[in-house]
């Protein structure tokens, strides 16, 4: 069963390294990194030039309940709102190693409905 585990997260590893290859954000369009937990949803907005995080937020600050895919929107909508503040109106999404559907589909919805051009 380990060696199971093991090999799911080499496989995960290396698609994350594949996709980071590709991707790189700057001041003026940052990197939306998306980790997602069983429980929780956290996004960041970054810059790589300098390896600063811009901004944070997760599904905690949302004060909305409703199911994991509706929260992921809004947490998007929030992302996007708060990078409006700090004047960021392009990104690149970093899906990082998980497929783009759900709750991360719904993430880049909501940021895209808030006003984020990828």
């Amino acid at each position: 069963m380990a060696n199971k585990l093991k090999e799911k997260k080499e496989l995960r590893d290396r698609r994350r390294k594949r996709i980071r290859a590709k991707i790189f954000g700057t001041a003026s369009r940052p990197r939306i990194s998306v980790f997602r937990s069983l429980k929780h949803l956290y996004v960041q907005l970054i810059d790589d030039e300098r390896g600063l995080t811009i901004l944070a937020v997760s599904d905690s600050e949302v004060k909305d309940k409703g199911k994991k895919v509706e929260l992921a929107e809004k947490l998007g909508e929030l992302m996007a709102a708060k990078a409006a503040k700090n004047s960021i109106t392009e990104a690149v999404f970093d899906k990082s190693s998980y497929k783009y559907h759900g709750r991360i589909k719904a993430v880049a919805d909501g940021a895209r409905k808030g006003g984020l051009k990828f």
